[in-house]
């Protein structure tokens, strides 16, 4: 990579600046190669000894500059050049489990390496998403990001991370819509019904969702305040729980990411009454969202993306955003990521790094108004 030249004004002779791109080589000899003063003597013409040392001297050149250059070196061009890790911060068998290994069996082969999935779950994602800060740069270790990451910048006093400089997110995998449940025998045929009585009966419609500080309860507490409705909140420790409590009575609603509740919808056992998105499901066509029965401003979903330790090689970064987008827009994973209820949609890493800065706030202003004190 050259460096920009600009006139020296004091001496009136031509100077290599260094504009911060990386570091730079003067390659010329004196007024240069055109046959006039250099080193190989004034006025004599070059001999073929003389033409021979010249093209060794550029050439010698010319590779030290591609070395020094900051993004290259001949592992990045080769990458990858050994097998890749992708660190998943939930357990197996899951939603965002199925959706790591679908993704990366199809980003292995277009890489031409394989890559291992490596299940670290925790609260918030910490442990997962501290292993891939603290990673060697290199794009050999990447991370299953999610709104748990920005969940946690709210929940948690401090992290051992900084979430947005630490690391990078490369292209978003998707985006999974919630709905709003009812058994198959609830008085609520619509969403609207079922607001209608919790604003009527403050405290009295009992509202299931997973434990206090998930998406789902998050989203719970967020539809309080867009719709004025005031229910009673009951946190449970998986979705499994939170099904067995619609299906007994135990609840009145759930709030639930689509995916683990399509087959309860496909057997009769559950009803959706609404979709939390922008747009309606493809899973669930039939199903309205919360904004077309009249909570304009209310959108919440859930989302994967793939991120890699700050200081990854722009190269490197490009590479995998190139990839991700073709593993996400081929058969083979939309067709096994849509039946999981979710809407494929990648991109830049500028847009998945906006979508993390923009969720951050987000969810941090629920947590504040919900008065969840961070642990």
């Amino acid at each position: 990579m050259k460096s920009p030249r600009t006139t020296d004004k004091d001496s009136g002779t031509d100077a290599d600046t260094d504009t911060g791109t990386g570091p730079f080589i003067r390659t010329g000899m004196g007024m240069g190669m055109d046959g006039g003063s250099s080193r190989w003597g004034k006025g004599r013409p070059p001999t073929p000894i003389d033409k021979q040392r010249r093209q060794l001297i550029g050439t010698a050149a010319a590779g030290a500059v591609s070395l020094l250059t900051p993004g290259f070196s001949y592992a990045q061009e080769k990458f990858p050049t050994r097998p890749i890790t992708l660190i998943v911060p939930f357990s197996p068998a899951g939603i965002a489990d199925n959706t790591a290994r679908t993704v990366a069996e199809a980003m292995a082969k277009l890489l031409g390496q394989p890559i291992v999935v490596d299940n670290r779950p925790s609260a918030g994602s910490i442990v997962a998403t501290q292993a891939v800060a603290g990673a060697k740069p290199d794009g050999h270790t990447l991370l299953l990001l999610s709104n748990s990451n920005a969940v946690a910048v709210g929940l948690f006093k401090k992290l051992p991370y900084n979430t947005t400089k630490d690391i990078v997110p490369v292209s978003t995998l998707g985006f999974f819509d919630l709905a709003l449940f009812a058994a198959s025998n609830s008085r609520f045929a619509t969403a609207q019904q079922a607001l209608q009585f919790a604003k009527a009966h403050p405290g009295q419609l009992k509202l299931g969702t997973i434990a206090v500080g998930t998406t789902q309860h998050l989203a719970s507490k967020l539809l309080e305040t867009v719709s004025g409705a005031e229910f009673l909140t009951v946190p449970y420790k998986s979705s499994s729980a939170v099904l067995m409590a619609l299906r007994s009575g135990e609840i009145d609603l759930a709030l639930e990411i689509c995916g683990p509740m399509l087959s309860q919808l496909q057997a009769g056992v559950v009803k959706a009454l609404a979709v939390t998105g922008t747009q309606r499901n493809p899973a669930l066509p039939d199903v309205p969202t919360l904004q077309q029965v009249g909570l304009t401003t209310y959108n919440v979903t859930s989302w994967n993306a793939i991120a890699v330790p700050a200081g990854t090689p722009a190269p490197v970064v490009q590479r995998l955003n190139q990839v991700i987008r073709e593993a996400v827009a081929s058969a083979a994973v939309s067709s096994k990521l849509e039946k999981l209820g979710m809407r494929l949609e990648s991109g830049s890493p500028e847009q998945a790094q906006k979508l993390l800065v923009g969720e951050i706030k987000r969810w941090g202003d629920v947590i504040k108004a919900a008065k969840i004190e961070p642990e």
